[in-house]
């Protein structure tokens, strides 16, 4: 087995744990470049660790002595040096709920919350952070991405903080919050008439043809584990432990496949007990191919055009789709999809029961995990966690007319009063409303 691998900059001298990019497919292996296909069957790369080494290393308190960041976890990140792009992404609070749960008839619930991760209050911020250290170690001076939001927002973002030049790429009918989000780190900011999946066609072809590092594309393989965080931080928050239950978004199924590594990973090198744990994922109606997948018990994915306002899940033919299908199937877990008006109370609910305003993501999660309790496939006493991705100021135009008004009043006690009585009585009818 190759040992871990000593690297040496200017300035930085590191031990670097990981050894290869390997096939998920057929197992064949590649050196550690800008490279996602595998040659030989086209199947997708993915980072090779040596885990025997990492076991002899890494322990709880070598990992609560690091950063207060995604990098406290360095050993298990594909970033072969420590002089890496620290803006104090991750750490995000893990919310016991309380209002949430008893709404939904549950004992242990809890809200990983990324609507506040820095720098741009999206999960996106973990994998560009490693994507664009790895980028920088790899030599490339321009970065880009195909982005339905976030990952534009974080992409520009972290680039503009480590001084690479960037050009990222949108459909053109994004909301307004998520390209004044990006265009603020003045990128090249290129807006495609077109949905996401043409956008990302478009994309490979400029990454072959101009040679830029695309977190998404061709640095795939070490933008992808950056979302493995979300399950050391998850373990490392319950004491140690995993939970019994996770409800996280789709898009590409990315993320609902690193949180998944990141829980075995922990439990290969002996940081957390070996503990089955049910993966359930939440899809948008309107854009919904693992779903439907999972429910047909189809072993492939049929590509779909997106129609939802859940924008930034809108992957029509999402890469790793099968992959999530094969791990709901094989953890016990569920994919469900809602429609938008079920998306937009979710994000009421949880506004109103938490104090944590999310995109439409997080309402799609929600909203899910509300139809797997009613349909009784979460256990009112399982630890469950479910992942909050995106921050809500960021799809503003999603619950505009859904929020009610504000009382305008006249500078006066007695205008006042007469708004709040109204207030009070508009109150008193929505509750019968909800009561019959």
């Amino acid at each position: 087995m190759t040992q871990a691998i000593k690297t040496q900059t200017q300035t930085q001298t590191s031990t670097a744990y990981f050894q290869a990019l390997k096939c998920k497919e057929c197992g064949a292996e590649y050196e550690l470049k800008a490279s996602n296909v595998c040659e030989l069957c086209f199947g997708p790369l993915e980072v090779k660790y040596d885990y025997n080494a990492l076991r002899l290393t890494v322990t709880r308190e070598t990992i609560q002595a690091g950063a207060n960041s995604i990098w406290r976890y360095r050993p298990f990140l594909p970033v072969a040096t420590d002089n890496v792009i620290d803006v104090g992404t991750g750490m995000t609070p893990l919310v016991r709920s309380h209002r949430l749960a008893r709404r939904l008839g549950l004992n242990k619930l809890y809200i990983k919350n990324d609507a506040v991760n820095m720098p741009t209050l999206s999960f996106k911020d973990r994998v560009v952070s490693v994507a664009l250290s790895r980028a920088r170690e790899l030599g490339f001076t321009t970065v880009s991405c195909a982005s339905t939001g976030n990952l534009a927002n974080s992409t520009a973002a972290i680039a503009a903080h480590a001084g690479l030049d960037c050009c990222v790429f949108i459909p053109a009918d994004l909301e307004a919050g998520k390209i004044i989000g990006s265009l603020i780190y003045s990128p090249t900011l290129m807006a495609v008439k077109g949905n996401y999946d043409q956008v990302n066609r478009l994309c490979s072809e400029v990454a072959n043809t101009h040679g830029w590092g695309f977190v998404n594309i061709n640095l795939r393989p070490y933008y992808s584990e950056g979302s493995k965080t979300l399950g050391f931080e998850v373990a490392e928050q319950l004491g140690w432990e995993l939970p019994d239950h996770v409800v996280a978004p789709l898009a590409s199924g990315s993320l609902f496949t690193k949180i998944y590594k990141g829980f075995q990973e922990f439990i290969e090198v002996g940081l957390v007990e070996n503990k089955s744990v049910r993966f359930s994922g939440a899809q948008a109606e309107g854009c919904s191919p693992i779903a439907q997948a999972f429910k047909e018990g189809r072993d492939f994915i049929k590509p779909v055009k997106p129609n939802t306002i859940a924008k930034s899940l809108a992957i029509g033919n999402p890469a790793d789709g099968i992959y999530a299908v094969e791990l709901a199937q094989k953890t016990g877990g569920n994919i469900e999809s809602v429609n938008d008006a079920e998306i937009i109370d979710g994000i009421k609910l949880l506004a109103e029961t938490e104090g944590i305003f999310t995109e439409t993501a997080g309402g799609t999660t929600v909203a899910v995990l509300k139809k797997l309790v009613e349909a009784g496939k979460i256990d009112p006493d399982e630890t469950t966690v479910i992942y909050i991705t995106g921050n809500g100021l960021k799809t503003q135009e999603a619950i505009q007319g859904y929020v009610g008004e504000p009382l305008t009043i006249d500078a006066k006690l007695d205008s006042f009063e007469r708004a709040l009585e109204r207030s009070r009585t508009l109150d008193r009818l929505e509750w019968q409303q909800v009561l019959v």
